[in-house]
């Protein structure tokens, strides 16, 4: 019987081979036909010399990076004298007296932290002979005396500071005005002004210049023109930025006229930066005809517009949505030789894309060759994206559109998307262009596209819904003529291939509808099917399905039981998967499994090196290397010889545990046995190896690997880039990637990705934005991990319009409308690598809008930066996005309140929380106490005393705390 089956077995590999005849693809391919064979890539033979730089010794930082050694030296004197500072301190920094420099001054401040001790030597170096402090010892004190809630300075040390150095303590005023109007804290800053004049000084130029700028960027107005009175009643005048930031804030609410009359009060004359921005300002307001006819009063004044006017333009109707509008605005600048940047050509391809004005958008897209800014990995995927992303089949015309512009992308050397490539695939075989839709998914393969569950799932579905089934065998290219009634070989084809796609109901519609015509299923067949429900974790419909098979005398065998322990450890039941094992070699003594039957036959069932080889890949994946070590022992007793692929599994579960020293014995015992490792094999070894940091043990297995005419593939390079970036070496790494290159190795989303995230943490963002930018540019696609990465380090070196940027980006090249999950985001990066970023525990709360913590992110750090328009602005866009609440939507109402109240915005603070409220959601303790602080800052003291009461009197049940109940 067993020779019956394996024949059977054979026969059906014999047949899947002919319907898949021009293609010799592995039995495992999920997308049979169309994996072509690797060929020989180009480039020199790799040597251990190519390597050699990852020995060079790590450059030393420089000089100028690192804190001064006397500040080191001054800063522990200081600490350790702070109870004698007059006497022992003082006669210790006079023996360092020459040493003295603003540097040294602005390092020995940030380190000590103390107020006290910081003021005593401020004041004691400004009494030195031929030094003199500058604005950044200043700034340094500024910020050793400020708390962070922006509270007063104590005024007891400001007092001092006074009774020493009256000049000094002027000038300190000055700067901490000036450090809260930078920190966007405009009540603060006029609390500063106050003290500063209840102190008997006047406020300088530059402060109140800086006033000016912060009420202006606040929309504080009117209390602008009564400091600008001030001002001009003190003899100072504001300068060019000031004046600019003013008439900015007086347009966008709609005093365009008091702006002009500010600007001639002040004596200045019009120029095109000015008016640029008072039109941004117009702009702002939707005063739209104002600002066109400001335009026109610039020509009359001869300030002529420049790129940065029309662009404004452009930007302020494209944000309003004023299409109309933009393509006036388009005509003229482009006769006036301005053109948008390659930014802006995206954003308005999106919006005319979204529009349905794909003609013009398409005019768009060929005029930026023109404008010296050639289309790239955006705008391609905005428009075919636009176009094949829609549930229904876009016209014939349009889809025709989609491939003349798919062809001008693969001509710009740029890719689509995952997503879109699939949903152009997907259009193609509805209007039965499958040879077209086949070559899309082989070209974007051959680029590094990896096809997913996603891509067949939309593929197939489409084609057994809209066609006979001969259509479906077109997915295994030589069966689409077979034209015969389908046999049990033909539908397990079918079942299998369905399977493999995800697609279960589908394959199980088959399996009925074979059953009902009179052909009966084989053991293969059913293994399929089974083999498909345990991959799923569907346990109980495999249960069932396994009892139907027996109870239609269909027995299993060896195929079905490896199949079952393969599929019992890939849904992560690998307690189950022993108790078939353990039933099979007769050690199970009396415990029962729901996956096993009893019969004459089973006793002749024996586990063969497939089942042992699912078990240990299983056990290893579980991380209980120790249990398959023991396994490979006990195969051994049985006279099964383990093959390759279980000594590599046990390689990578023991490299995975970091057990090297394990994992090199087994490799020893493999080739002692007469197999050969595989690439495999060696970036096993080599990433556990640089994980581990033993550079010169991964340098051997390298040397090793390169002897035996091994060729590391991206794997291997991805995992030495990695290392590389866990060690701190990301310049070794970017030198690994061009090599990589050189060789003829392309690296994929998952390498950029890794040295894009290791650049980050070693403080490169801006390589890392240029790598991003590069690797679009070079053939390979972004993928949902690379842009939280890179938002991450955007957001940690504060670079948030960057940020922002990126998220645009992401939305505008749909990837969370149809991200439909995580599963698909992180395809490809080990779970350590996401662990890393945090994104395990999102999956559980964001399980279908991974967008919403990127949201999250920005609107934290906005508000952190006092940025409160843009956060709100990406608030309301969130909660759009993922309407429903969650962490992230709570941690981001908590951190916008906050900011608004700070800012004393409690109008806006109170609607956010009113809103928490309406959605049912009881805020934390934090939210109160911020609401509570707002209103007395701005002295509404009944209104936080009535707070309060509701707060103690109404038995609020905090989340994670004790109810509390005025206690």
């Amino acid at each position: 019987m067993i020779r019956r089956h394996a024949a059977a077995a054979t026969a059906l590999r014999a047949y899947l081979r002919r319907a898949c005849s021009s293609h010799a693809a592995d039995s495992n391919d999920q997308l049979l036909g169309l994996v072509e064979v690797p060929k020989p890539r180009p480039g020199s033979r790799l040597s251990t010399k190519d390597f050699a730089f990852l020995k060079e010794p790590t450059p030393p930082i420089p000089a100028a990076a690192l804190t001064p050694p006397e500040a080191v030296l001054i800063s522990k004197a200081i600490r350790a004298y702070a109870t004698d500072f007059d006497g022992s301190a003082e006669r210790f920094l006079r023996r360092h007296r020459d040493f003295l420099t603003d540097a040294v001054v602005v390092a020995v401040l940030r380190s000590v932290r103390a107020p006290e001790l910081c003021v005593k030597f401020f004041l004691w170096a400004e009494r030195q002979v031929g030094y003199s402090h500058t604005s950044a010892c200043y700034d340094a004190l500024a910020e050793v005396l400020s708390f962070e809630d922006r509270a007063r300075t104590a005024e007891r040390l400001l007092r001092e500071i006074g009774e020493d150095d009256r000049e000094v303590l002027g000038r300190l005023l000055n700067v901490l005005v000036r450090k809260c109007c930078r920190h966007g804290a405009w009540a603060e800053a006029l609390e500063e002004l106050g003290r500063l004049k209840d102190f008997g000084y006047r406020p300088s130029g530059a402060t109140y210049n800086a006033l000016v700028q912060v009420l202006a960027t606040a929309g504080q107005v009117d209390m602008g023109f009564r400091v600008q009175k001030e001002m001009s009643e003190s003899g100072f005048c504001m300068d060019k930025f000031t004046i600019g930031c003013f008439a900015q804030a007086l347009c966008k609410k709609g005093r365009y006229s008091d702006a002009l009359d500010m600007i001639q009060r002040e004596d200045f004359k019009l120029d095109t930066v000015l008016c640029t921005q008072m039109i941004s300002g117009l702009m702002e307001a939707s005063l739209f005809d104002e600002a066109v006819s400001f335009l026109h009063r610039m020509r009359c004044n001869s300030c002529i517009p420049n790129i940065v006017t029309y662009r404004t333009l452009l930007s302020g109707f494209l944000k309003k949505k004023q299409l109309g509008w933009c393509k006036r605005i388009i005509n003229m600048m482009m006769k006036e030789g301005c053109n948008p940047n390659p930014s802006l050509f995206n954003s308005l391809v999106h919006s005319y894309c979204n529009a349905r004005d794909y003609t013009y958008a398409y005019k768009l897209l060929k005029r930026m060759s023109s404008c010296s800014c050639p289309p790239g990995y955006v705008v391609y995927n905005i428009f075919i994206g636009s176009i094949c992303g829609g549930e229904e089949l876009p016209d014939p015309e349009l889809l025709a559109l989609a491939e003349k512009v798919y062809e001008e992308m693969l001509a710009s050397n740029c890719v689509l998307n995952k997503v879109n490539t699939a949903n152009f695939a997907r259009c193609l075989c509805g209007v039965e262009k499958f040879d077209k839709a086949f070559q899309i998914i082989k070209v974007m393969m051959k680029k590094g596209f990896v096809p997913d569950t996603s891509t067949y799932s939309k593929v197939i579905t489409f084609l057994c819904q809209a066609m006979k089934v001969e259509k479906a065998f077109l997915l295994f290219q030589e069966m689409k003529n077979v034209g015969v009634k389908p046999d049990v070989y033909t539908y397990t084809i079918l079942i299998d291939s369905f399977c493999k796609a995800g697609l279960i109901e589908q394959a199980q519609n088959w399996f009925d509808e074979m059953r009902s015509v009179g052909c009966s299923p084989n053991v293969v067949t059913y293994t399929a099917l089974l083999h498909a429900y345990l991959k799923a974790k569907q346990l109980p419909q495999a249960s069932e399905f396994f009892h139907r098979m027996v109870d239609a005398g269909c027995l299993p065998n060896a195929i079905t039981y490896s199949a079952l322990i393969d599929g019992l450890c890939k849904a992560g039941e690998i307690q189950k998967a022993c108790e078939v094992y353990a039933k099979l070699i007769g050690t199970s003594g009396s415990v029962e499994s729901e996956f096993y039957f009893e019969g004459e036959h089973t006793d002749t069932i024996a586990p063969n090196v497939v089942t042992y080889g699912a078990l240990v890949d299983g056990l290893c994946k579980a991380h209980k290397v120790v249990d398959a070590h023991e396994l490979l022992d006990a195969m051994l007793s049985t006279g099964c010889e383990p093959n390759h692929i279980i000594y590599d599994a046990l390689i990578d579960g023991f490299c995975k545990v970091g057990k090297i020293d394990n994992a090199q014995e087994v490799f020893l015992r493999m080739t002692k046995c007469g197999y050969l490792p595989t690439v495999h094999t060696y970036t096993s070894l080599i990433d556990a190896m640089f994980k581990d940091k033993r550079l010169d043990l991964a340098m051997k297995v390298l040397s090793q690997m390169l002897e035996g005419s091994c060729t590391p593939n991206v794997v291997t390079y991805t995992a030495m880039i990695d290392g590389l970036c866990g060690i701190g070496e990301s310049e070794k790494a970017l030198k690994l990637l061009s090599m990589m290159k050189q060789k003829g190795c392309s690296p994929n989303v998952v390498t950029y990705t890794a040295l894009i995230d290791g650049l980050g943490k070693s403080g490169k963002v801006d390589i890392g934005l240029q790598l991003f930018t590069q690797m679009s540019t070079q053939g390979c696609a972004p993928n949902y991990v690379t842009y939280r990465v890179l938002i991450n380090h955007c957001c940690a070196a504060g670079l948030l319009d960057e940020a922002h940027s990126l998220l645009s980006e992401m939305k505008q090249t749909y990837w969370p409308k149809y991200l439909q999950g995580y599963s698909f985001a992180v395809q490809g990066f080990s779970r350590k690598f996401i662990a890393s970023l945090g994104l395990l525990e999102e999956m559980e709360s964001h399980g279908t809008v991974p967008i919403a913590p990127v949201y999250g992110l920005l609107i934290d750090n906005f508000s952190k930066a006092g940025r409160l328009e843009k956060a709100l602005e990406l608030h309301k866009e969130m909660m759009e996005v993922s309407p429903s609440l969650n962490i992230t939507s709570k941690v981001a109402y908590a951190s916008l309140i906050q900011a608004l109240c700070l800012a004393s915005h409690l109008e806006e603070a109170f609607g956010l929380y009113s809103e928490m409220v309406r959605k049912g959601v009881v805020p934390e303790l934090s939210v109160f106490v911020c609401l509570i602080k707002g209103l007395v800052k701005v002295n509404k003291w009944n209104e936080a005393l009535q707070l309060c009461y509701s707060i103690c009197h109404e038995g609020v049940k905090w989340q994670g705390n004790n109810s509390f109940d005025g206690g």
